[in-house]
């Protein structure tokens, strides 16, 4: 038995962990991430921070 109380054990995990800033992403995957819906506002607010901000813009909104 498992520790979560499984018979099969978990699925296995990635070796590294990653931050948003290290693989790239869109405009969309930032306005998902700050909990906005894809309008095109919202796309042209999350060009305009990615622009200003750089690769680190998804930073503050993922754990």
């Amino acid at each position: 038995m498992t520790s979560n109380g499984s018979q099969k054990a978990a699925q296995k995990r990635p070796a590294e962990l990653y931050t948003g800033s290290e693989r790239p992403y869109d405009p969309e995957d930032l306005v998902k991430a700050s909990g906005r819906e894809p309008t095109p506002a919202s796309l042209e607010w999350a060009r305009r921070l990615i622009e200003e901000e750089g690769p680190g813009a998804i930073e503050r909104y993922l754990p």
